[in-house]
C-alpha cells in the first residue's frame, strides 16, 4: 500500500501523522510511504530523516493525495483539500465530525474511507488514539491557564500554587476523563487548589484514590457548578461524549457567576465546546472575551508541543495503521471491532450512528 503524509496546514499546526521510526516499520512491512516536503519540520523531523527511513518526499500536497492509498493526517482535512480527497481513499485522521456538519458532508460527497482515530476503541472500551492528545492536552490546559492568571495576561495577579501564609489559586476541572484527571493533576502539582467534577460516583471513587490531597472531586450539578463557578480563578471544561457534540455545561447566564480576572479554558472545543459561548481560537490569537470573560478555546492545543505530540500520536497510531495497510481496510476492521469503531463513512456511505441522528443523515446514505 502507498501511505502518503501531507503536511498539516491548520494555523499554527506543527505535529505531522507519522515519525521516521513510523516510517521505518511500515516500509519492512514493504508499504511505500511518501511525505509531502518539510511536513515534519515542525515536529523536529527534518527530509533527510524521512528519506533515510526509506519514505519518498514530494513537493506537494496534491501530489501525495494523487498517489496514495490511504492519507495519514493529524487534522481534519481543510477545505482546501476536500477536493484532494478521493473515492475509496483511505484518511485516517481526528476528523471530529459532530462539530462539523459540513465537513462530514463533504467526506460523504468525496467517497472516502473515513477513519477517526477519536472514535477507535480499545478491548476495555477506551479511546487509546485520543488518550495520549486527550493527556497532553490536559496539562497544557493547566501550564496555559496559570499563564493567564498573571496581571500583564488580562488576569487578578494569583500565583498558582500561593506561598506560605497566601491561599493558592483556585481551579475547577469539569469532567473527571483522561482530560480533566491530567488537569487536575498538573494543577494540584503546581500548588493550587483544585475541584474536579464527575457525574459518575464509582469514577469519583477513583480520582479520589488517585489524585493528591489538594484535589477534592464532587457530584456534578447544576448548583454544584454554580457554587464552585463562583469560586474559581481558572475553570477547565473537560467532559467528552466520544463522537457526540459536547453538552453545553456552562450557559452564557452563568457566567455572571464568574469572577473577575478568571480565565474559562474549553478543551472539548474540538467537539463543539462545553460552554454556550465558546468558539474556536486558534494559537495565534487564543483568548476571546465574551460577556466580560475571557474563555481560551484553541481547536488543537496539542500542536504546540508537537516534538511530544507527534511521538505519542505515531506511538498510538502505528499498529491500527499497520493493521490497515498490510491488510486493507476491509479486512481490517472486520478482525479488529475496536478499530471498526473508528469508521464513520465509507465509499459514500455513512455508518456512525451517532453521526447520522445529529445530522439527519441516513445510515448507509447521503444526506437529500
Amino acid at each position: 500500500m502507498i501511505v502518503g503524509v501531507p503536511k498539516e496546514i491548520k494555523t499554527k499546526e506543527f505535529r505531522v501523522a507519522l515519525t521516521p521510526a513510523g516510517v521505518t516499520e511500515l516500509v519492512s512491512h514493504g508499504h511505500q510511504v511518501i511525505i509531502e516536503k518539510q511536513a515534519g519540520i515542525g515536529a523536529g523531523f527534518a527530509d533527510e530523516a524521512y528519506v533515510e527511513a526509506g519514505a519518498h518526499i514530494l513537493a506537494t500536497p496534491k501530489e501525495v493525495f494523487g498517489r496514495a492509498d490511504m492519507i495519514l493526517k493529524v487534522k481534519e482535512p481543510q477545505p482546501v483539500e476536500f477536493e484532494l480527497i478521493r473515492e475509496g481513499q483511505i484518511v485516517f485522521t481526528y476528523f471530529h465530525f459532530s462539530a462539523s456538519k459540513s465537513l462530514a458532508q463533504a467526506m460523504l460527497e468525496s467517497g472516502a474511507v473515513c477513519i477517526a482515530y477519536e472514535t477507535v476503541t480499545d478491548h476495555g472500551g477506551g479511546l487509546p488514539l485520543l488518550r495520549p492528545m486527550s493527556q497532553i492536552a490536559g496539562r497544557l490546559a493547566v501550564q496555559e491557564g496559570v499563564s493567564y492568571l498573571l496581571k500583564q495576561n488580562g488576569g487578578a495577579g494569583i500565583l498558582a500554587g500561593g506561598v506560605p501564609g497566601v491561599a493558592p489559586a483556585k481551579v475547577l476541572v469539569i469532567g473527571g476523563g483522561v482530560v480533566g484527571t491530567e488537569s487536575a493533576r498538573m494543577a494540584a502539582g503546581l500548588g493550587a487548589q483544585v475541584v474536579i467534577l464527575d457525574v459518575s460516583p464509582e469514577r469519583l471513587a477513583t480520582l479520589s484514590d488517585i489524585l493528591p490531597a489538594n484535589v477534592t472531586p464532587l457530584f456534578s450539578s447544576k448548583k454544584q457548578l454554580e457554587t464552585q463557578l463562583k469560586e474559581a480563578d481558572l475553570v477547565i471544561g473537560a467532559v467528552l461524549i466520544p463522537g457526540s457534540r459536547a453538552p453545553r455545561l456552562i450557559s452564557r447566564d452563568m457566567l455572571s457567576l464568574v469572577k473577575k480576572g478568571a480565565l474559562l479554558v474549553d478543551v472539548a472545543v474540538d467537539q463543539g465546546g462545553c460552554f454556550e459561548t465558546t468558539r474556536p481560537t486558534t494559537h495565534e490569537h487564543p483568548v476571546f472575551q465574551e460577556e466580560g470573560v475571557r474563555h481560551y478555546c484553541v481547536a488543537n492545543m496539542p500542536g504546540a508541543v508537537p516534538v511530544t505530540s507527534t511521538e505519542a500520536l505515531t506511538n498510538a497510531t502505528l499498529p491500527y495503521v499497520l493493521q490497515l495497510a498490510d491488510k486493507g481496510w476491509q479486512a481490517a476492521v472486520k478482525d479488529n471491532a475496536g478499530l471498526k469503531k473508528g469508521l464513520s463513512m465509507a465509499e459514500g456511505r455513512l455508518l456512525d450512528e451517532v453521526l447520522s441522528k445529529e445530522f439527519d443523515i441516513p445510515l448507509g446514505g447521503r444526506q437529500d
